[in-house]
């Protein structure tokens, strides 16, 4: 099995952290399952000084299949029509990003 590695970062608005945090320690069990279905492991965010940064593992074979199910998915919509208005994307996003993807340049096992 190959593994993908993802990293990508956004903006916390500070008045909508601890929403933001809250939001996350109890994440909908049907996100998180449509999350595991769409071959996503080890999902980590982090915060520093208002920035979000998002690691995960890909383990599938057709990474754009699986986000375009993702995205289709009618309860992971609303759970990101509730967690966007915490966030504030980067200027520097690339055109249909909403999370800025990060470039790999160090891993080590």
């Amino acid at each position: 099995m190959r593994v993908q590695r993802y990293g990508s970062v956004i903006k916390v608005k500070s008045e909508k952290l601890e929403q933001y945090k809250k939001l996350h320690a109890t994440v909908w069990p049907d996100v998180l399952a449509m999350i595991k279905q769409c071959n996503i492991r080890n999902y980590t965010i982090y915060h520093k000084d208002n920035l979000l940064f998002s690691y995960f593992e890909y383990i599938g074979d057709d990474y754009a299949s699986d986000m375009k199910k993702m995205a289709a998915d009618p309860l992971t919509q609303k759970w990101w029509d509730v967690c966007k208005p915490c966030q504030e994307p980067l200027e520097s996003r690339a055109v249909g990003e909403w999370w800025a993807d990060m470039e790999e340049i160090f891993h080590c096992e």
